[in-house]
């Protein structure tokens, strides 16, 4: 009987050691493939002369970007001015209601102010970010559908 107890005791300890051994593998992959993800969809929108940034983390935005989006060149920077004012806008409005709108969606608010040239770089990852949010979240940011 103390042999059995030994043996079963001994059998449950080393089960729970391997199945440790492997958690801290995996858990530590894991965190190296979202650092990696992190790394790799994260972007930055500068424009250094306004001292102005935008950093976007966001799973799939690059590749959306690169693949997906228009080129650049293809809309105007008025037009996406234009645009990016009224997402901004319907944006801080759910920023400032957190319990109507899903805080894990909408966490800060952004300053972007109508009449500043923020330069086409910053205007066009913007507006982009705005179409891809809205069709990945399946959200809408204004009147218009968002478009490809």
């Amino acid at each position: 009987m103390k042999n059995s107890i030994t043996f079963l005791f001994i059998t449950i300890t080393s089960l729970f050691v391997f199945n440790c051994n492997t958690q801290k593998q995996t858990t530590s992959k894991k965190d190296e493939r979202v650092e990696n993800i992190k790394q790799n969809d994260t972007v930055k929108i500068a424009n250094e002369e306004l001292e102005y940034e935008i950093t976007i983390i966001d799973p799939g935005f690059v590749t959306w970007l690169l693949a997906t989006a228009k080129p650049e060149g293809y809309y105007s920077q008025s037009f996406m001015e234009n645009r990016n004012i009224i997402y901004v806008t319907e944006w801080n409005q759910r920023v400032m209601q957190p319990q109507r709108f899903d805080p894990n969606l909408y966490e800060l608010s952004i300053n972007y102010e109508r009449g500043i040239n923020y330069g086409y770089d910053v205007n066009y990852k913007l507006y982009n970010y705005f179409i891809y949010f809205q069709i990945r979240y399946n959200q809408r940011l204004g009147p218009f559908l968002p478009r490809i």
